[in-house]
């Protein structure tokens, strides 16, 4: 059974969504707290929280929010954007984070990711491989690098990485479904890798996709903002998980 995990986006203490991660292309959706209360009220277990201040500022910069989610939700909270050092870390995991992504210092300083995974273990450390065309892009997707994304993930399963997000950039926030075709051809090579589709995601008809293709997660954003999937409608896979 695949995992729902819905995801909210904050800029300036907003939940937002992107279009291909352009930051020109915002749209607010309201209060994070008042957000992640309703996906905890629809049953969600899941959370994939994005600090893109933090993305851009390569720093954790709205840990007080993820703070006051964690105080007032029973969501189990992965925290991404701006992890660049062990103090950011410490931070997010003091802030009430029960996991971290982490996607440019993977790619920029493999070392320190490396330092994490081995402090926290594969369970806290999941892996971000955002990609566009097939090559890994870094610093809130405003870097493209010429690293193949298979080679990456293969790369880190080798070194002990369990998880990860992958977030195919020209498809996010289009609604315009995911590139289940890629998803499918990494995890028949990977097949040990836990893999979080994320990108384009916009009706139930692409989660039986996916999972009929043997991928882990998917993350949804703006499908559940513009009411393109109601929250009532994914009730049945978190059942099926739970039971």
């Amino acid at each position: 059974m695949i995992e729902i995990i819905p995801a909210i986006d904050i800029i300036q203490g907003k939940c937002v969504r992107l279009t291909r991660g352009d930051f020109s292309q915002k749209k607010e959706y309201g209060d994070p707290l008042e957000m992640a209360r309703m996906l905890e009220d629809h049953g969600m277990k899941r959370l994939h929280l994005v600090d893109l201040d933090g993305a851009r500022e390569r720093r954790v910069v709205n840990y007080r929010i993820l703070e006051k989610i964690a105080l007032q939700t029973a969501l189990v909270i992965d925290a991404g954007g701006g992890l660049r050092s062990d103090e950011d870390v410490r931070i997010v995991f003091e802030s009430g984070a029960r996991m971290i992504t982490g996607g440019s210092v993977a790619v920029k300083e493999p070392a320190v990711f490396l330092g994490w995974l081995e402090k926290y273990g594969p369970q806290k450390v999941i892996l971000g491989a955002d990609f566009k065309a097939g090559k890994i892009a870094v610093s809130g997707w405003g870097e493209e690098t010429a690293l193949d994304l298979e080679e990456f993930l293969a790369g880190y399963l080798e070194k002990g990485v369990e998880k990860a997000i992958c977030t195919d950039i020209d498809r996010d926030g289009m609604l315009g479904g995911p590139s289940t075709g890629i998803y499918t051809g990494i995890k028949q090579k990977l097949g040990s890798l836990f893999l979080v589709a994320s990108g384009g995601i916009s009706r139930l008809e692409d989660l039986k996709e996916l999972e009929e293709n043997g991928i882990d997660g998917a993350i949804i954003g703006k499908a559940i903002y513009e009411k393109r999937i109601s929250l009532g409608s994914l009730k049945n896979y978190i059942h099926k998980r739970d039971g």
